[in-house]
């Protein structure tokens, strides 16, 4: 591939993931409204969201599956169309039933408009000694999104004074996703691949070699963790710091409680634009089992302070900050490595699986927040269980063997 048609599925890709992960991070700027509106607790809005991770995470592997198959693009549109028409439905609903049918179809749209068949289209176009770069960057555009999108949705619900228009404005700005998943061609690369392993492996071959691997079944595992403070920070914070109090006065600018949690979303984003790139970058140079391990651990670290420092808007942006430092740099990372382990040709449907662990997660941080927030009216056990989580996935990602497998057709065109 010329570097021209290299660079444009690299910003397609990156601002796939702008929007795509942008708006669905928004989702909990609007979590005390709708939940008023339709006159439930948290739990039902909480659970509609994790329904929704949920489903992106089952239908992953076969979203990969048809990347792997009938290539990247097609496949990434019509995630994008499932997408849109959750977004329509959520903008319209007026019960439970459409608030849980809305998240199941932009979970559905996501399984195909989200990292793993995105990233699996750079590793396999871009060069070797550019692909670390490469996945980097791209896997930005998710940070980006909440950098941009989310204190963006904040603005708007302020200004609107109600969330039903500032949910249309996104569900405009969705449709792009549709017409940017054309810049993710892939078709050549994967039938090169296919022909240079000799086309053997099956689909089936390749899972039972995967589930066959302890590494494999431990980044599944492990990945379970990155979903679950991803959708528990994303989906609660700003409900968090609005329950709180916590509002920002500086230099004769105020921002109320509910626009610092979108805010404090928006500068998870801002700050992981660089964590992704850095330890992207790391993973060229080193194990990236341990840069997994070491981020699970920072994770803790973070969470810990947070909820030890006295809370303020200074404590807040300092935790957005740090953690943002820390959040999605798991992807890059992750889906490197199962690509480093069992090469391209099966690549998109393997990071499914795994990102399927990761989504696990993501339902019960999302719905496990709400949930215990009814029933204790606080957040406490969830920052404590979320310490703990990353504990556990710090040691899981240590014994990683973390190289090629011997076959022929993982010594073939392996990503760096």
């Amino acid at each position: 591939m010329n570097s021209r048609s290299y660079w444009t599925a690299v910003w397609c890709g990156f601002l796939v993931l702008t929007i795509g992960l942008g708006v669905r991070q928004s989702f909990g700027i609007f979590l005390k409204p709708v939940s008023a509106e339709l006159h439930v607790g948290r739990e039902l809005f909480s659970l509609g969201t994790a329904l929704s991770m949920l489903l992106m995470g089952v239908i992953a592997p076969f979203s990969g599956r048809l990347c792997d198959r009938f290539g990247s693009a097609v496949t990434i549109a019509g995630g994008g169309v499932f997408y849109v028409l959750g977004m329509i439905v959520t903008a319209t609903m007026h019960d439970e039933f459409m608030l849980l049918l809305g998240n199941i179809l932009v979970g559905v749209g996501l399984s195909a408009a989200t990292f793993g068949p995105v990233l699996g289209v750079i590793l396999r176009v871009a060069p070797p000694e550019k692909q670390a770069l490469a996945v980097g960057l791209c896997s930005a555009g998710g940070s980006f999104g909440q950098f941009f999108i989310v204190p963006l949705a904040a603005v708007l619900q302020n200004y609107f004074g109600d969330w039903r228009p500032t949910m249309w404005a996104l569900t405009i700005l969705s449709v792009l996703m549709i017409l940017l998943a054309f810049g993710l061609n892939d078709k050549s690369q994967i039938a090169a691949a296919r022909k240079a392993s000799g086309g053997n492996q099956t689909a089936g071959e390749a899972l039972s070699e995967a589930f066959a691997q302890r590494s494999y079944l431990l980044l599944v595992t492990g990945y379970f963790v990155c979903g679950f403070h991803v959708a528990f920070v994303g989906g609660h914070l700003p409900a968090y710091i609005s329950d709180k109090g916590v509002g920002l006065s500086l230099f004769g600018i105020s921002l109320s409680p509910s626009e610092l949690g979108g805010w404090a979303i928006g500068m998870v984003g801002l700050f992981n634009i660089a964590g992704a790139v850095i330890w992207s970058s790391l993973g060229a140079r080193h194990k990236r089992k341990n840069l997994l391990t070491l981020l699970y651990l920072l994770r803790s670290a973070v969470f810990l302070a947070f909820i030890l420092m006295p809370l303020s808007a200074a404590s807040v942006l300092a935790f957005a900050a740090a953690l943002g430092f820390l959040w999605l740099g798991t992807v890059p990372l992750t889906t490197a490595l199962v690509g480093y382990i069992f090469g391209p040709v099966h690549l998109t449907m393997l990071n499914g699986i795994v990102f399927f662990g990761h989504q696990v997660g993501s339902f019960f941080g999302g719905w496990g927040g709400g949930r215990l927030f009814d029933l204790q009216g606080n957040y406490d056990t969830m920052w404590w269980i979320s310490i703990a989580l990353g504990l556990v996935a710090a040691l899981m990602h240590w014994p990683i063997v973390e190289q090629r497998l011997s076959r022929p057709a993982a010594l073939v065109a392996q990503p760096a």
